[in-house]
């Protein structure tokens, strides 16, 4: 190893620290927590070593709820938001007038407090005992039945997370997107106009390649936010998520931790170790499909 590669180590040395102390040795201290049998967090002991903590968490309804919640905010969410932050980049990059004005009011969701985004659809969907609320006088008003989303059937508690979900994350989608809009050469639009090049083609054969690099990064950080979600569902439905089925794989763990019922610390980490395993699994497909998809 020559004098420059040393220094680049000693570079990367707080970096690395810092990764190793903060990221990789939690991650072992949660595999180890994982397959410890009958731990005791007060005397922090246990009797055995295995995959009892697994097999309970896989069989535990609670958990199979939350991993379906957490699947349909994930295959609902990400493409529906990606599709619309994109529509919606696109319509900004045609705009040449106040089009700084407009991407700041398109962001500011982005900055509001989580709670308080929440609090507004709660307003916009719940029903009370003065009020259907004002989406359900919008649905009354053509003729329709007034729905409770918030306390009423699944299908439409779920359907309140997911538009609550992508209405939080489309601003920084389509922040990044109108940056990457931006930054096309527009010697490529003038080429495709010279030849007649239809609108649609421009979009598929220039477009898309140039902006795939942000596209894949916005994919890939959606699908990870999707299975972290638990803020969003705890704004809308409180804290109690088991009793109104809309609990997500990090709220499962988080229960299990410090909730009333909980102090479980092994069927938690075992819960972690899972999400971790699917949110790899995906992400690692991701980068296999983006070997074909993505230009850099």
């Amino acid at each position: 190893m020559d004098k420059h590669s040393y220094k680049a180590w000693l570079y990367l040395l707080p970096a690395i620290l810092f990764l190793g102390v903060f990221l990789v040795y939690p991650l072992i201290d949660v595999f180890i927590y994982s397959i410890e049998e009958g731990y005791n967090f007060a005397s922090q002991t246990h009797f055995g070593i295995g995959t009892y903590n697994y097999s309970y968490v896989l069989h535990d309804p609670y958990f199979l709820q939350a991993l379906k919640n957490t699947f349909i905010l994930v295959v609902i969410t990400v493409p529906l938001s990606t599709a619309l932050s994109l529509l919606v980049s696109m319509g900004l990059a045609s705009i040449k007038p106040l089009r700084e004005l407009y991407q700041t009011v398109y962001f500011l969701p982005y900055v509001t407090n989580t709670l308080a985004v929440g609090l507004v659809f709660m307003i916009l969907f719940k029903k009370t005992p003065y009020t259907d609320g004002f989406v359900n006088g919008i649905i009354t008003l053509f003729g329709g039945t007034a729905v409770d989303f918030i306390d009423g059937p699944y299908w439409a508690k779920m359907l309140v997370l997911c538009l609550y979900t992508v209405w939080v994350v489309m601003p920084f989608k389509v922040l990044v997107l109108t940056s990457a809009l931006a930054s096309v050469n527009q010697d490529y639009y003038n080429a495709a106009k010279v030849d007649g090049t239809s609108k649609l083609r421009i979009f598929t054969k220039i477009t898309l390649p140039m902006i795939s690099p942000m596209l894949f990064y916005l994919i890939i950080t959606g699908f990870i936010g999707a299975f972290k979600a638990y803020s969003d569902a705890v704004a809308l439905f409180g804290t109690k998520l088991n009793v109104a089925q809309m609990n997500t794989i990090v709220g499962y763990v988080y229960d299990m931790l410090y909730s009333n019922g909980g102090g479980y610390p092994s069927y938690a980490s075992a819960a972690a170790i899972i999400l971790f395993t699917i949110v790899l699994t995906i992400t690692c497909i991701n980068l296999i499909v983006s070997k074909k998809h993505v230009h850099y």
